[in-house]
């Protein structure tokens, strides 16, 4: 009885925890109140980020059951939901009034994103590995040559968005089929082993361990919740970060990019950090590889989709003189990433680089914020200075390079 009290206690106060901080956000929303700009955005940033790990507990749970590379890249996908949910609002209303801005929000939120989750995310797995362990990275297995395919794939497609300059729909065709193919790779994979899947942190296990009828009811309560939750809240989120960066000052394309994606990706982080802190730290370092895919593919080939419902016609997003060198950035950036990653592993050293050079943009961004010209100039040097490394790692390391292709698109790998 004590053990089924304390899964019980175990489940029910995270998840009453969760309840409870949606329900300012619930109020405003139904009653259509305000508690002024910077409440309203907290408030709903909270409901957002709730509804995240609602939806990542859900997710876990299903780990034992699939192959772990597929249930990985789902966690991943369905976590960052809300994400997608931000940046599909600015895009849908970018395509309802082109002439608002709110293209460039877009284009913001998405770079922000996949940024964030490179030059923080990775490198704060490593070093809370380090922490934990004394382990000076972060080693993956042959199977995870996948994620590195495919996320070589994304970033090379990424550039052939830089030349054309805009974001249409052939580009939403293109990395569909992309990640669908992923996704069939995954599949393919082996499952984790036994030892492993015993070690499944948090709420996960416990929804894991019950009887199949409750498992799948819950599992289907939190992710219907956390979808009413996250349609209720993406809008006034969005909109009171507008508001919000114009009465502190602050460019609000600063704040769309790099504030709005701390609440909408902690859920998906903080579920890699549980997995670190529970020793599996591949597993964790996984998960956020395929965040990035599935940021690369299906956020980025999202945007012309939202436009054009927005727009009631087909439309394409065009990529101005800062966004297109937001964007060359960001490809640049995960080109780099990817080299990194080529030896199987993530070290100490490519954390501290990753993080080094995340700062030093992030910085740079606010400090020229006031004159766009200087600020696309820094940040055309940032690409190219990315773009140098990772051809010299590519160059480094291109004696892994075949074998790394035949094991993410050749014969199955095989768990070492």
């Amino acid at each position: 009885m004590t053990r089924a009290h304390n899964a019980v206690r175990e489940f029910v106060i995270p998840v009453g925890v969760a309840a409870l901080a949606v329900v300012p956000a619930l109020f405003l929303r139904v009653t259509g109140g305000s508690v002024g700009a910077l409440g309203d955005m907290t408030l709903f940033g909270v409901a957002i980020l709730a509804a995240g790990f609602l939806l990542s507990w859900g997710a876990e749970a299903a780990e034992k059951y699939v192959s772990t590379g597929f249930v990985l890249a789902i966690v991943a996908l369905i976590t960052v939901l809300p994400e997608y949910a931000v940046d599909f609002y600015y895009a849908y209303r970018a395509g309802h009034d082109p002439t608002s801005g709110y293209v460039a929000y877009a284009a913001a939120n998405m770079t922000g994103a996949n940024r964030l989750l490179i030059g923080l995310a990775w490198p704060l797995l490593v070093g809370l590995h380090w922490w934990r362990s004394r382990q000076r990275g972060i080693a993956l297995q042959s199977e995870n040559a996948v994620e590195i395919g495919f996320l070589a794939l994304a970033s090379l497609y990424a550039f052939v968005i830089v030349l054309k300059g805009s974001i249409g729909l052939i580009d939403f065709v293109a990395l569909l089929v992309l990640y669908g193919f992923y996704l069939r790779r995954t599949l393919q994979l082996p499952r984790a082993d036994e030892d492993e899947e015993e070690e499944e942190p948090g709420l996960g296990a416990i929804i894991a361990s019950m009887s199949p009828g409750l498992r799948w009811t819950v599992m289907g309560l939190m992710a219907a919740t956390a979808m009413v939750l996250i349609v209720l809240s993406a809008e006034p989120f969005a909109e009171s970060l507008i508001q919000a960066g114009r009465s502190l000052g602050i460019d609000e394309f600063l704040l769309i990019q790099w504030l709005a994606p701390l609440a909408s990706e902690a859920p998906e982080v903080v579920v890699a950090i549980l997995f670190v802190l529970d020793g599996r730290a591949r597993a964790g370092l996984t998960m956020v590889i395929s965040d990035k895919i599935n940021q690369w593919t299906l956020l980025v080939g999202m945007l012309p989709i939202a436009m054009s419902i927005g727009a009631h016609s087909l439309s394409t997003l065009p990529l101005d003189a800062r966004q297109h060198e937001e964007f060359f950035l960001t490809a640049a950036q995960s080109l780099f990433a990817l080299a990194l990653l080529l030896p199987l592993r993530l070290s100490l050293w490519s954390a501290v680089a990753l993080v080094s050079l995340f700062v030093i943009q992030l910085a740079l961004a606010f400090f020229y914020q006031a004159t766009p010209e200087r600020e696309i100039a820094v940040l055309t040097a940032l690409a190219w200075v990315y773009l140098a490394l990772a051809v010299i790692l590519l160059v480094w390391h291109a004696r892994r390079v075949p074998a790394l292709a035949r094991a993410a698109f050749g014969t199955v790998p095989q768990a070492e």
